[in-house]
């Protein structure tokens, strides 16, 4: 199955005007040449080391092999639980993949202390833990790896045989797990996080998992020679076109998944364009949206609508001003990442690097080094402390600090909402977004922390500055230690939300931080003021 994109509107008249040119410049076989020099001098040095995701088919072809024969053996001892402790695109690749195959996999980007819990505690004879970080020093991969250690341990069970490593050759990790007896995949150093679905990253998590991850490959080597010429068919081309070719810029791509196959895909699309292209100042906002969403019948000049769809041929209707994109899942997986690297070649920005992601990693450690008393909050109403920055008129009740940080959405913002909760045991909060978007006529994205913070932590500082954000953040009494370090998981997440803050306040962002014990009680009271 191929990919097949259609555009009406401004995202056609981009595709018009902007193809051609980047044909001429021979965009597409710069990239699959791994030109460095398409992004301009500043990008170069960054770029020179990014662009080994345009072969990772072939050079994944080999592990398929490798991983199936993994599975096998891991299910003759029956363990056939595949729980992945990774963040950002460590994570996100294998699960849509393995939503998308059918197969069960139990992700774990999260440091609640609850979902961490649950993760540990079920079923952990039947487990094998994927541990997978390109560094090898990320902090919650980190202290998921050490929990479960214990755990494994705890249970008489050897944690040689049931942790499996995926991260980049030469990490501390590869290093240390290859002392401690673990399998260990290593993947091409040149890849980004971001854009290693088609790597070991995606691969092996997902393979154990169940998934046909050689039915994968093939449908994106279909599509690759299409990527690899320079013509004005070239969906690569297209997609960057009506990402990034609009104008004036339409700088919300809002994502809708309306009749594909394909499960979750705006989640991983979210994180490949909001890390690439949100710095300097400019950027696109990915929105992930249901069919019927606020945004996508408001008629908002800086909205660009794509909708993911089951089939394309010449006689279906598109609405106007929308962009409708069909295929398979290992073609979208590539076409999407050569459209963001040339949507950084249009907003003339660097695709590959995430300058400002490490900002709030520096303020986590910080506040886990120094451990200092919370700030007191402006109020607390029935256990819920609330917290407020960037000189935000609270008052006294939660409804009344919800509408005065929705006052500060202005014409060309958005709204974050960012719950840094168990996102298995609190799935509804995220059905406030729609309320939210109602009552601001704005976009408005949903983020589970942490993990965002790998994903559109880097746009909400590096692109325009005009996000508002309203953080909730679960106070667990039940905390969960770390194996081998001096904080627990519910300060690590505490830390987390508090480093985001601070450094989203020192930017000039608005923040409201609700702190609560009870989640269910404070996503009945946001519903109720967002309703007011």
């Amino acid at each position: 199955m191929t990919v097949s994109i259609a555009a009406t509107g401004d995202a056609a008249r981009a595709v018009e005007t902007t193809v051609p040119r980047l044909v001429a410049d021979l965009v597409a076989s710069g990239i699959t040449a791994q030109d460095p020099e398409l992004w301009g001098p500043d990008a170069e040095a960054e770029a020179s080391k990014r662009l080994g995701w345009v072969e990772a088919v072939a050079v994944s072809r080999p592990l398929v092999a490798e991983i199936t024969a993994l599975r096998d053996s891991l299910r003759a001892e029956g363990i056939d639980r595949v729980v992945l402790a990774g963040m950002g695109g460590s994570s996100l690749a294998p699960e849509v993949i393995t939503r998308t195959a059918g197969v069960p996999l139990t992700v774990l980007d999260s440091t609640d202390p609850a979902q961490v819990r649950a993760a540990v505690e079920h079923d952990l004879e039947r487990t094998v833990l994927v541990v997978s970080s390109k560094s090898g020093s990320t902090v919650e991969t980190d202290a998921q790896r050490r929990v479960f250690e214990q755990a494994f341990r705890d249970a008489g069970l050897d944690p040689a045989s049931r942790i499996v490593v995926v991260t980049d050759p030469g990490s501390p990790l590869e290093a240390a797990a290859t002392d401690a007896g673990h399998r260990v995949f290593t993947a091409d150093p040149n890849v980004g996080g971001r854009f290693s679905a088609l790597t070991a990253f995606g691969l092996v998590p997902s393979g154990l998992a169940g998934a046909d991850i050689a039915e994968l490959l093939d449908e994106a080597e279909a599509i690759s020679v299409l990527l690899a010429v320079d013509t004005d068919e070239n969906p690569g081309l297209v997609l960057g076109a009506v990402l990034a070719g609009t104008q004036p810029l339409r700088d919300k791509i809002a994502i809708v998944a309306d009749g594909t196959h394909i499960v979750g895909f705006g989640d991983w699309a979210e994180q490949l364009i909001a890390e690439s292209t949100g710095k300097d100042g400019r950027g696109l906002l990915p929105v992930v949206l249901d069919p019927d969403s606020p945004e996508i019948t408001a008629g908002l000049p800086d909205v660009q609508v794509v909708r993911l769809v089951g089939s394309r041929d010449d006689e279906r209707h598109v609405d106007d001003g929308e962009v409708e994109i069909a295929g398979s899942l290992g073609g979208q997986l590539l076409v999407w990442e050569y459209a963001v690297a040339v949507a950084g070649r249009l907003l003339g920005i660097d695709p590959f690097d995430q300058p400002d992601v490490e900002a709030a990693k520096a303020a986590t450690r910080e506040l886990l080094d120094a451990r200092p008393a919370p700030s007191e909050p402006a109020f607390v109403e029935d256990g819920t402390a609330v917290r407020a920055t960037h000189g935000l008129v609270v008052g006294t009740s939660i409804a009344q600090a919800v509408s005065s940080l929705l006052a500060e959405v202005d014409a060309t913002g958005y709204l974050a909402v960012q719950a840094y909760v168990d996102r298995t045991a609190n799935a509804d909060l995220a059905s406030l977004r729609d309320a939210f978007a109602a009552r601001t006529g704005r976009p408005v994205t949903f983020g589970w922390g942490p993990r965002f913070l790998h994903s559109t932590g880097q746009y909400h500082k590096g692109g325009p500055a005009n996000g508002v954000f309203l953080q909730i953040v679960a106070d667990h009494a039940d905390d969960l230690a770390i194996p081998g370090r001096p904080f627990t998981f519910g300060q690590l997440i505490q830390a987390q939300a508090a480093g985001d803050a601070s450094v989203l306040a020192a930017h000039g962002r608005p923040v409201l931080t609700l702190t609560t014990t009870d989640v269910a009680a404070v996503t009945t009271a946001l519903r109720s003021a967002v309703s007011l």
